[in-house]
C-alpha cells in the first residue's frame, strides 16, 4: 500500500474513531477491516497510531474500545519521582490494583540487577497503577530482603516503593535507567487489559543507596504510551 492511500486510512480510522463515545467498542477487527477494504495487517497497522496516542484501547478477548481524552502525566528525567508525586502535583487522581507481594530466590536476571548472589531472598512488588480508573502502568520492584521484607509493606501501602522508602528514612543516592519501547508479555498485557505484543514504554532501573555502592532496588516500570510525557532538558555543551 502506497503512502496516501495508507494516509487516508488513518484519516476515516480517525473519523469513526471520533464519532465514537468514549468507553464504546468499535467494530471487531475483521468487519471493520471488510468495510474499510484493507487486510486486517494493515488494519492493525494503522490503528498501532491511535494506540500509541492512547485513543483507543485494545482488551484481550473483547475487542478494540475508545478511550476518549486522557489525563496526561507529564515528567522530566532529570529527577527521580514516583508517579503518585507526578500526579499530586498535576491535581491527577491515581489509584492501585492488581497487587502482588512476595519474597523468591533470586533468578539470574533479579541477580544481576541488584548485584547479588543467584538464590539470594528477595522481596518482589508488582501492581498497576490507574488513572481515571483506567490501566496507565505496570510497576515491578524487586528488594533484597535486607531491605525489605513483604511482611514490613504497609498495609496502607499505595504503589511508591520509593515514596516508601524515603518516608521510611532510608539514605538515598542515584538511579540510573535504560529507557526503551517493547512489546508487552503475556504477564504484563493481561492486567493492563491490553492486547500481549501491543508497543509499550519501559524504564530498568536501578536505585543505589547514598554512598552508590548498593542497588536497593531494581525495578521495570512498563507504560502505556498516551499516559506520560517524558523530557529532559538539556544543556548546550561547550566547545
Amino acid at each position: 500500500m502506497s503512502n496516501f492511500p495508507f494516509q487516508r486510512l488513518q484519516a476515516d480510522l480517525a473519523k469513526m474513531i471520533a464519532k465514537t463515545p468514549a468507553g464504546q467498542r468499535l467494530i471487531s477487527e475483521p468487519e471493520l477491516a471488510k468495510q474499510l477494504g484493507v487486510s486486517r495487517a494493515t488494519l492493525r497497522e494503522a490503528m498501532r497510531t491511535f494506540e500509541t496516542q492512547g485513543v483507543i484501547r485494545r482488551r484481550q478477548g473483547s475487542g478494540t474500545y475508545v478511550v476518549g481524552k486522557v489525563p496526561v502525566m507529564d515528567a522530566g528525567l532529570e529527577q527521580l519521582e514516583s508517579i503518585e508525586t507526578m500526579a499530586r502535583r498535576m491535581n491527577l487522581e491515581i489509584t492501585v490494583s492488581d497487587l502482588q507481594v512476595e519474597g523468591f530466590d533470586a533468578d539470574a536476571d533479579s541477580a544481576k540487577g541488584l548485584g547479588v548472589e543467584t538464590g539470594a531472598r528477595l522481596t518482589r512488588i508488582r501492581r498497576v497503577i490507574r488513572a481515571d480508573r483506567r490501566p496507565a502502568a505496570y510497576l515491578v520492584d524487586i528488594l533484597p530482603e535486607s531491605i525489605l521484607k513483604p511482611a514490613n509493606l504497609p498495609d496502607n501501602f499505595h504503589g511508591s516503593v520509593l515514596d516508601f522508602l524515603i518516608q521510611r528514612g532510608d539514605k538515598l543516592g542515584n538511579s540510573r535507567a535504560v529507557v526503551s519501547a517493547t512489546n508487552a508479555p503475556a504477564d504484563v498485557a493481561k492486567p493492563l487489559e491490553i492486547q500481549r505484543d501491543d508497543v509499550l514504554l519501559v524504564f530498568t532501573s536501578q536505585l543505589f543507596e547514598i554512598k552508590n555502592t548498593t542497588i536497593v532496588d531494581y525495578s521495570v516500570s512498563y507504560f502505556i504510551p498516551g499516559y506520560f510525557h517524558f523530557h529532559v532538558n538539556r544543556r548546550v555543551g561547550s566547545a
